[in-house]
């Protein structure tokens, strides 16, 4: 995939050399040679990566990170650096920079580093930030009940040194809710560093989390810190823990243990100080089982266990996420659709959302790009929407036969009956018996499932 890269360095020749480097990579390159400059283009362009130096007359490379982290929040910036300003570079990856390289660099390294930055961007859900009147709290979306006791979870632990351990689809929010933690705790005006690890090769994993000391490996030409010394004193999130590799996890049970570890290469010892929140969208007790995931990380981990309901548990929401969204797209595209058809609506609330709210972004995006008149219509939906009647994990119930002889009391009870033992009938079929993911499909707690089998005759499955 063709990405827009943005370079910027008052030096020529660097930005030539880059230039040259990153299109034969296949990206579209665009340059600027100090911050002021780069501003205008980041406005012009949907630029996939910030690559800029420190020091630059006019507007320099912190001013133009702290432009980037306000109006582009969720664009990676990476620093290039001399040896004189590389505490400069460390301040800005605590204040949210992507990474930073060191002059000179070795050209395979910056290759690197931009694809890991193209990849996390792509990784990751994209953070914004919704009017007062759409939230519930924390600067979420959502006011559904899953929403509200999520909200009352962050209020409860935010403060807490804990860990947590977010499990939700791909798509869910999960880094919302880490950051909401971070913002909400005594360490807030602390570090917050997050790093992706399904977007780091495992050869690069040990060096990224525990930083590394020059003529480490190939390529060190000097020394760097890793995330964890990055984080010291605040928050460190790694999202998709379940990609870490059996052996680098147990160098991570020992920093959770003892708070201590050592460069790459390194012979002395350092301490941290480190509250971690990690995410994965990945059954972490199937990959125990299967030999992929070390039992006693998962408990250290998994202190404070904060399920994210994927957004097909939480239609209630999907109004005020498609209200927002609009919004967006509206002001971005440059177009003034002033919302969507009830038809249209009560479409998209009936769709399961396999890609969840990432899914929905880009549905309404194309769908306020496209549509013909003032407010999308069922005819501006996607194919696969309009044809969800065919999911079998719709649910549509028969047609009822009505008994004239009864009374409307009578034959309100047993049409209630017959539906509520339909809708448990499917949610069993669809999570193979399982009572408990039947109930959260159902929206109803495992009590009450086990309570309304009992009264309507369905038996409960020895295993479920």
């Amino acid at each position: 995939m063709k990405h827009e890269i943005l370079v910027v360095d008052d030096e020529r020749s660097m930005r030539r050399v880059l230039h040259t480097m990153l299109e034969k990579q296949g990206h579209q390159i665009h340059t600027a040679q100090d911050g002021l400059e780069a501003v205008s283009l980041l406005a012009q362009h949907p630029i996939s990566v910030l690559i800029t130096d420190i020091k630059m007359p006019h507007m320099d490379g912190m001013a133009l990170l702290d432009h980037t982290l306000t109006h582009h929040p969720s664009l990676p910036v990476i620093l290039i650096t001399a040896h004189g300003t590389v505490d400069s570079a460390v301040v800005a990856l605590k204040k949210g920079a992507f990474d930073y390289i060191t002059k000179p660099f070795d050209m395979n390294e910056m290759q690197q580093v931009v694809e890991k930055a193209l990849h996390t961007r792509e990784l990751n859900f994209k953070n914004f930030q919704p009017a007062p009147e759409e939230v519930g709290r924390y600067d979420i979306i959502g006011r559904s009940r899953q929403m509200m006791e999520i909200y009352d979870m962050i209020s409860k632990v935010a403060d807490s040194p804990s860990n947590v351990l977010i499990t939700g689809e791909s798509g869910t929010g999960k880094e919302l809710i880490a950051r909401a933690l971070h913002q909400n705790s005594s360490l807030c005006e602390k570090p917050y560093i997050a790093i992706n690890c399904a977007a780091i090769p495992q050869q690069l994993m040990e060096s990224e989390l525990f930083g590394y000391e020059k003529g480490a490996f190939t390529g060190a030409t000097t020394s760097k810190a890793g995330r964890f010394e990055l984080a010291d004193g605040g928050t460190l999130f790694l999202d998709e823990i379940g990609e870490i590799p059996v052996e680098m996890q147990v160098k991570l049970l020992r920093v959770l243990q003892y708070g201590d570890f050592e460069r790459v290469g390194g012979i002395h010892t350092m301490r941290v100080n480190v509250r971690l929140i990690a995410a994965t969208n990945q059954d972490l007790q199937e990959k125990i089982k299967e030999g992929s995931f070390r039992e006693d990380l998962y408990y250290r981990l998994n202190v404070v266990p904060i399920r994210l309901p994927p957004l097909r548990e939480r239609r209630s929401d999907i109004p005020l996420l498609v209200e927002h969204f609009v919004e967006r797209f509206n002001k971005r595209l440059k177009k003034e659709t002033e919302g969507v058809t009830p038809e249209a609506l009560t479409c998209l609330q009936e769709y399961d959302w396999p890609g969840n709210i990432r899914e929905l972004e880009n549905v309404i995006e194309r769908t306020t790009l496209f549509a013909n008149g003032p407010r999308i219509t069922l005819q501006d939906l996607p194919e696969e929407i309009l044809q969800r009647e065919k999911n079998s994990d719709v649910y549509i119930p028969p047609a009822i036969n009505y008994d004239m002889s009864m009374s409307l009391p009578e034959m309100w009870k047993q049409q209630k009956e017959r539906l509520e033992r339909e809708m448990i009938a499917r949610a069993l079929e669809q999570t193979q018996g399982n009572v408990t993911k039947a109930a959260e499909k159902l929206g109803i707690s495992r009590k009450s499932m086990q309570k309304k089998m009992k009264d309507l005759g369905l038996r409960e499955k020895d295993n479920a």
